[in-house]
């Protein structure tokens, strides 16, 4: 519509980090990646695991003499590589640490992880571990917006936090109102968000995202929250 200002091109980037994809039917995903901190502790907490087996395992099979010590060696590299591998694909994406934490490990597009991107992820964490104490992958996290390390940019893979189902916010009580322009597809879920958010928001940062939201609609900035819960009311039919 002509004479109109747009909204920036991502509006919802304002409000948070998620990580948005679009699946085949159309439907929007959104997921919430993990950072760096959640993931040191799934981590410290799989190692601490992986330490327990392999001191159970080595004290049975030191009884064994040359043979146990043989196989001690197999088992050793099975629990070092292919204890994530296995949880990653057989437990829907998650360790035992990741459980633990809330985590789980999906492709970049939502999907389950599959056998390849779980091998190259958890192959390249020798690289991560580059030079000393996870430096190479810690500065990879801080340093990408979806918190990935160098095996996870090459595998496609991130490290999100488990969905949890939880009851739709409620939107402020105000009468609907249909909105005067016509809103893009990103304009009306940002509208939305926005009003949706509203309550964990301080004032500061509310007064901000309205006038930056409102600016298309032509309202005065002591009357931008107000109408925009409104118009979200109306986007959603909420009487």
């Amino acid at each position: 519509m002509p004479g109109r200002t747009p909204l920036p091109r991502s509006p919802l980037a304002l409000l948070d980090n998620c990580h948005r994809v679009e699946t085949p039917e159309g439907i929007d995903l959104v997921l919430k990646p993990a950072g760096l901190v959640p993931r040191a502790l799934a981590f410290a907490i799989d190692l601490v695991l992986r330490a327990a087996i392999l001191l159970v395992l080595g004290s049975l099979l030191a009884m064994l003499g040359q043979f146990g010590a043989g196989f001690g060696a197999i088992l050793l590299f099975v629990v070092q590589w292919w204890y994530m591998v296995l949880f990653e694909v057989l437990n829907q994406g998650r360790t035992p640490g990741k459980q633990w934490l809330g985590l789980r490990v999906v492709h970049d597009d939502g999907t389950p992880v599959g056998w390849g991107a779980s091998l190259v992820r958890n192959l390249l964490r020798f690289v991560d571990l580059l030079p000393f104490g996870y430096l190479f992958g810690a500065l990879s996290c801080l340093a990408h917006p979806s918190f990935k390390r160098l095996g996870d940019i090459a595998a496609g893979t991130l490290v999100v936090h488990r969905e949890r189902p939880a009851a739709p916010p409620a939107l402020p009580e105000v009468a609907p109102e249909a909105a005067p322009v016509r809103l893009t597809l990103d304009e009306q879920r940002a509208l939305i968000a926005f009003s949706e958010r509203h309550a964990g928001l301080s004032a500061a940062r509310r007064e901000e995202l309205a006038g930056i939201l409102a600016a298309p609609l032509g309202t005065p900035p002591a009357l931008a929250e107000r109408r925009l819960h409104a118009i979200a009311r109306g986007l959603l039919g909420q009487a």
